[in-house]
């Protein structure tokens, strides 16, 4: 049977049933509600550190759980214990855990004793009820083990948390429930912070206010935050602060720094309500990093009435939701629930982030919009910003002028930005290639020669400190056209590594640059064209593998080279699943996150000219599915990405295809393990989703990569221009038997490229695809294939533009 879904226009076949969700999705057409195919826990586990909760499209608040196990997006299935309720979270992320400041925890008193309570993180932690977890979009609700009950949700800049103490021992009886806050963040950063309690007793509301000053969890400086926590659902009390394991009810301000060898002191404040309660306490948080007035501005505004706004910020959040799920409609043609919830879920994640902190920047003051957490560009430009300029234009519209403002009031495009702080530069300058991307795309109220003067600063001018903006080593790349192994650069200062993958970047920014050029009109993109080709100055054709001594039989890798001239080595198989991570801190390398052999498969602009140098088409495949197939290719980490997609450029898109069926749902599923590794803000979801849906992105070109959608049908309506694309496959089976495109028609007429451009989501119109169980001809000639940069010379330039 087939299931019609899209919000806007739903068919919905009556005695259609879902085994694995019934009695949630098994009903009328007029009450089906895409957020049933919403899963906010899948990446809950093993390392996908996605954010549970509940938050709005790009919303700033975000408020959850935070665990003491895989608490990096704050909440975790892992069966950790629960040691607070924070408003802050980014999601997906690597590293140290970002934000969660000012956690809130409610508890009971034991015998009623104040200092009975546990106020340290290692006391008051808790474990919760597995069965209990409900994470909705705009609600996540759990139950801790001692029966208390938190839900909550949230609105731009401010969440609102229900505590229910009627499940606990004490629930009936006249206990007296504590909401204590906690003066720290996830990592532990806090440099410094203040609290003021304003709580009189018998009132039935109080109020916390204050900020702290903390680091960024992947980035340089420090960032000032503040709070406002209001409380309700009771008469009050007593109140006051708490250090370490102490609390007192004088005095009610409390000021803490770093001590004595960066000693962390724990503390915060507390308001303890009279017993016994009716109902449960309410706590209303805002946030914001301007300031604490501002903090309460922005719970006052968007949350005017907490004992009765509960429900309504729910709903508002869920329609909000429900809207930008607009443009997506997909014909399933049976294909099993988990695959749906799969593709529905990851949609969700990629409006996790950047978050819109549009009013909330301490640094400046614009008219422009401003984004944050960007975190970071390097996994960001590849899938997950493409994905939201096809289903959300106008977002991705203001995204990238975010980035120029960025650029006009910091001197620099960011490449990583997180807690409206500096970021630390993985590769290039990645920023190059999300404005460039969004030109040949046609996306609207985007200045371009700004963008094209930031590009150009980018590439010209090596800022004193390129580990946080621009790019390090230009006097090297200009002079010796590649990133020399232990450069000699006394302009600026970096991680000195990575010489092989920040040569392969530099030499893709730049041909997004001379994309740029050459579209707006410019003299200087023949420049830029020629340092595209750069990355050719590293491949060493006798350069061999070897894994457990034995030769892998594939001959030529980029290497390092020293300022000289002469070959350094790095083993081609280092930073690999087979070997050691290699990051900025661990293990820093010649290749940053992806080995040698990964890399070797980075030059997006010309994979017909690595395809020549590894010995032709058919040595190429071989060395492809060797890497796939070998333990080599990490499938949860951005690099290899574009691998799965390569046997375009060697007339094989059948094997596209293949490979994207292995991939996925083995690795990309609906289990709360079902991300092969952090989400990276929705770029893992924006793999799944492109390979879904058929069509997969070569960003910074006018390039999507056909395969057969993993769906009877999908399609997508530009919001700009009203018009929608369709992907339609023939002989479609939901077992996938039938995954090799035997022909096509784009709107009747015979296609037979293995690529189409940005103008088919534009314009819109019908791609149908004719499935069969073998591999055809179709896409296999030589003007079928995607373009590329050696092919053609300058012409090739032309790709990049719609």
């Amino acid at each position: 049977m087939v299931l019609f879904v899209r919000v806007s226009a739903i068919l919905f076949i009556a005695n259609y049933v879902y085994p694995s969700l019934a009695g949630r999705t098994a009903k009328r057409a007029d009450d089906f509600d895409i957020l049933d195919w919403i899963d906010p826990l899948i990446g809950s586990r093993n390392g996908g550190n996605v954010f549970a909760g509940a938050s709005l499209p790009y919303g700033m608040a975000k408020a959850v759980a935070d665990v003491d196990g895989e608490n990096t997006g704050g909440f975790s299935t892992d069966g950790s214990r629960i040691t607070g309720f924070s408003a802050l979270h980014d999601s997906g992320t690597g590293g140290n855990p970002s934000l969660g400041n000012f956690p809130i925890f409610p508890q009971i008193c034991p015998q009623d004793d104040l200092n009975q309570c546990k106020f340290p993180i290692g006391g008051r932690s808790t474990h919760y009820k597995n069965d209990s977890v409900k994470a909705e979009p705009g609600y996540f609700g759990v139950t801790l083990e001692n029966g208390i009950k938190a839900d909550m949700t949230a609105a731009e800049h401010a969440a609102l948390f229900r505590f229910n103490f009627s499940g606990t021992e004490h629930g009936n009886g006249t206990a007296s429930p504590l909401i204590m806050l906690d003066l720290t963040d996830l990592w532990a950063s806090r440099q410094n912070a203040s609290i003021s309690v304003e709580a009189e007793v018998g009132s039935s509301t109080a109020r916390m206010r204050g900020n702290g000053t903390f680091l960024p969890s992947f980035g340089a400086g420090s960032y000032v935050l503040h709070f406002c926590l209001d409380l309700t659902g009771g008469e009050v009390k007593d109140s006051g602060v708490w250090v370490n394991d102490r609390a007192g009810t004088e005095p009610k301000e409390l000021y803490v720094t770093r001590g004595f060898n960066l000693f962390y002191l724990q503390a915060g404040g507390f308001v303890r309500f009279q017993g016994p309660i009716d109902g449960p306490i309410l706590a209303r948080m805002g946030l914001s990093f301007i300031s604490s007035s501002q903090a309460c501005t922005n719970a006052e505004t968007e949350i005017p009435s907490p004992t009765s706004d509960f429900s309504t910020l729910v709903s508002t959040a869920k329609d909000a939701w429900r809207k930008k799920f607009i443009p997506i409609a997909i014909e399933t043609g049976g294909v099993n629930d988990s695959l749906q919830i799969s593709f529905w879920s990851a949609v969700y994640r990629t409006m996790m982030s950047p978050q819109d902190y549009t009013g909330e920047n301490p640094h400046w003051e614009s008219s422009e919009p401003y984004f944050d957490s960007f975190y970071c560009i390097w996994d960001m430009w590849r899938v997950q910003l493409p994905f939201l300029t096809i289903i959300d234009p106008q977002t991705q519209s203001r995204l990238v002028r975010s980035l120029l403002d960025i650029y006009k009031h910091r001197g620099w495009l960011p490449d990583c930005s997180m807690s409206t702080c500096k970021g630390w530069t993985q590769g290039g300058s990645d920023a190059d290639n999300v404005l460039v991307d969004a030109y040949v795309k046609n996306l609207t109220g985007i200045d371009w020669e700004l963008a094209y003067e930031a590009i150009v600063n980018d590439a010209e001018n090596e800022p004193r400190e390129w580990s946080i903006e621009g790019r390090g080593g230009l006097a090297s790349w200009k002079r010796l056209n590649y990133i020399p192994y232990l450069d000699f650069d006394p302009v600026g200062f970096g991680t000195n590594s990575r010489s092989i993958s920040r040569t392969l970047e530099y030499a893709y920014n730049d041909f997004n640059l001379a994309t740029l050029a050459k579209g707006l009109g410019k003299d200087t993109y023949t420049k830029y064209l020629s340092r595209a080709g750069n990355w050719q100055n590293l491949f060493k054709a006798d350069q061999v593998s070897l894994i457990n001594g034995s030769d892998t039989g594939f001959t030529g890798f980029f290497q390092p080279k020293y300022l000289n001239g002469t070959w350094g080595y790095q083993d081609p198989i280092a930073c690999s699943p087979l070997a050691d991570f290699c990051s900025l801190t661990s293990n820093p390398s010649e290749t940053f996150e992806s080995s040698a052999w990964e890399y070797m498969f980075f030059v997006p602009h010309d994979v017909r000219k690595v395809i020549e140098l590894l010995g032709g088409p058919e040595t190429f495949l071989r060395r492809l599915n060797f890497f796939h197939q070998s333990g080599l290719a990490d499938i949860g980490n951005e690099p290899v990405f574009l691998t799965v997609y390569m046997p375009h450029y060697a007339g094989r898109p059948g094997l596209s295809a293949k490979r994207a069926h292995d991939y996925i749902p083995s690795r990309f599923n609906s289990s709360h393990a079902g991300l092969p590794g952090n989400d990276d803000s929705g770029a893992m979801a924006s793999f799944l989703l492109f390979s879904t849906l058929g069509l997969f992105p070569n960003p910074g070109q006018n390039v999507y990569f056909i395969i057969p959608p993993f769906f009877e049908a999908v399609s997508i309506t530009n919001e700009l221009t009203n018009n929608t694309a369709t992907i339609r496959n023939l002989n479609f089976d939901k077992e996938y038997k039938n995954i090799y495109i035997q022909s096509a028609t784009l709107n009747g007429e015979p296609y037979t490229r293995s690529w189409i451009g940005h103008e088919f989501f534009a314009n819109g119109g019908t791609l149908e695809l004719v499935l069969g169980e073998t591999e055809s001809e179709w896409g296999t000639r030589e003007e079928d294939l995607p373009p590329s940069l050696s092919v053609g010379g300058e012409e090739g330039l032309e790709m990049g533009l719609v």
